[in-house]
């Protein structure tokens, strides 16, 4: 079944495979949220608590690593980015899923938002007259070029996370069809293993993009090269 299968259509309304999926996720992330902070506790958490404050905590430092002191204004955008594309680009491992992210259409609503999200921090931290002013800068010449680096970086985010789900997913279809059950583990940790780097990525890059936004007076946009994951030691 294709990740974009029709399942229900009603007038404009259509229901595909990919939505229904995408909705599964969205409601797994909000049940499991509510069940891991239903007890929390400072004198005796127990394993579940001190899993996600170690998953908090590493998103907490890859944010201030990129723009210290802004963990708490981007946490909530960043970290729902981060875990909702890692869970996606998971589900193709369970038997008759595939990835919404293997669907361009999902990860063009995935790149739309993080491009509505740079302009909105970067307005709300510069004011729209200082933000706007980085777009002229260093001289009105430039505007176009901006424009256009603004588009094409958004449909590079875009195509960047598609094609590498897409061809992930296709690559084990095959190596399954051919070799069998002959090599499912060393497949399958290869499927976790390039579905959380690409997650990584993912995020990393719209961090540096909010970066270059907020940090817009500066006249330079951080640099679009990912750094490697860093540990929860400080």
């Amino acid at each position: 079944m294709d990740s974009a299968t029709l399942l229900f259509a009603f007038g404009p309304f259509h229901l595909t495979s990919t939505v229904l999926t995408t909705w599964g996720i969205l409601l797994a992330l909000a049940l499991g949220c509510w069940l891991g902070t239903r007890k929390l506790s400072v004198d005796a958490p127990d394993l579940v608590q001190t899993a996600l404050e170690g998953v908090v905590q590493t998103i907490e430092d890859a944010i201030n690593g990129v723009l210290p002191g802004t963990a708490a204004l981007l946490l909530p955008f960043i970290g729902t980015l981060w875990l909702f594309v890692a869970i996606a680009n998971l589900t193709g491992l369970i038997p008759g899923l595939h990835s919404p992210t293997g669907d361009l259409s999902t990860t063009a609503a995935l790149a739309i938002t993080v491009f509505l999200s740079v302009h909105w921090y970067g307005l709300s931290s510069e004011g729209l007259r200082g933000y706007l002013r980085h777009y002229l800068a260093p001289s009105p010449i430039l505007l176009p070029f901006h424009l256009l680096g603004e588009l094409s970086r958004t449909i590079a985010l875009a195509v960047r996370l598609f094609g590498n789900i897409m061809s992930l997913e296709m690559a084990a279809m095959l190596v399954l069809l051919v070799a069998g059950l002959l090599v499912p583990v060393p497949l399958l940790l290869l499927h976790i293993v390039e579905a959380l780097v690409q997650a990584y990525i993912f995020g990393m890059l719209a961090l540096i993009y909010i970066a270059g936004g907020m940090q817009a007076h500066e006249g330079a946009a951080p640099s679009d090269t990912v750094p490697p994951p860093k540990g929860n030691a400080k």
